[in-house]
């Protein structure tokens, strides 16, 4: 099982120089990837540009969009920042696509809320289409620039429910689940769902990536890593929010051990690591524990 980080761009101590240092330390560590999700009421950075730079400055890993919430956006836009990083990643790109769970970033962005599920559906077909050098509109040019990955970049599908991955099985190369606390039971059930839709749909297994919060390597790395799972979560509500952060432990060496451990068995072909923090020791702890594996 590979192993790879986020850029720490939901933590609140994320700062200028964040994401080319945890870039740059996650391309030197034992991890397989650099990621980084969408969301745009909050404080983070913007995806697409945190991605670039960390495209610009690692050689080795793999560039993880994760998640695209593709219903918000034109989807002649998104095949261009693809095409510009898998180009700029040197062919190392990787994009997860979803519908996202916040209807206050649908409303920033002037994006309906409604038939999100199936305008998913469609998106990506155009999608890819256009990364295979179709025209913008009939007449029209191609959108560029492409993409130079061998096999196209991969999508897969930010899915976690029956009705969602059964949908995914037609179009992605795989599912991105998350498990905020990092259950067994969260990533046995979506691997799953994956395997029996895509069995169904009569296409190869799929590839499975999940992920979960962590905490390591600062002092109070619990409360840390609770107060940033609730912050996180608060577009949930602050009951349900507090519930699911006071669920959240992987805030030791031993625990991290066991969850992964638990992943693999539970068939993930990769986990991303999803720190709290910015504080490099983080990052530091994070290298320790996923190179002892080898």
């Amino acid at each position: 099982m590979q192993i790879g980080v986020a850029l720490p761009q939901m933590a609140p101590d994320y700062a200028p120089d964040t994401t080319v240092r945890w870039a740059r330390g996650i391309d030197a560590g034992p991890f397989s990837s650099v990621s980084a999700g969408e969301r745009v009421t909050f404080t983070n950075p913007e995806m697409v540009a945190s991605l670039a730079a960390a495209a610009a400055v690692t050689e080795r890993v793999r560039v993880m969009a994760n998640v695209w919430v593709l219903p918000q956006h034109p989807p002649a836009m998104v095949a261009q920042q693809v095409g510009t990083l898998d180009q700029l990643s040197a062919g190392r790109l990787t994009v997860a696509v979803g519908v996202g769970g916040r209807e206050e970033d649908y409303r920033a962005l002037g994006s309906p809320l409604e038939r999100r599920h199936q305008r998913l559906d469609e998106a990506v077909a155009e999608l890819r289409r256009l990364l295979d050098g179709g025209p913008a509109y009939d007449g029209g040019e191609p959108v560029g620039p492409l993409p130079v990955q061998e096999g196209g970049v991969p999508i897969l599908a930010g899915a976690l429910g029956p009705r969602a991955v059964a949908r995914a099985a037609r179009w992605a190369d795989g599912v991105s689940g998350f498990s905020v606390a990092g259950h067994r039971r969260d990533f046995e059930s979506v691997n799953r769902l994956a395997d029996e839709a895509w069995a169904a749909a009569g296409r190869p297994a799929p590839t499975k990536v999940s992920g979960f919060f962590c905490c390591l390597g600062v002092d109070d790395a619990l409360p840390r890593l609770q107060a940033f799972a609730e912050r996180y979560l608060g577009f949930l509500g602050p009951e349900l929010a507090a519930a699911l952060a006071a669920e959240v432990e992987v805030a030791d060496a031993d625990r991290l051990r066991r969850t992964l451990a638990e992943a693999e068995a539970a068939g993930c072909d990769e986990v991303v690591l999803v720190p709290a923090t910015a504080d490099p020791a983080c990052l530091d702890a994070l290298a320790e524990v996923v190179g002892q594996r080898r």
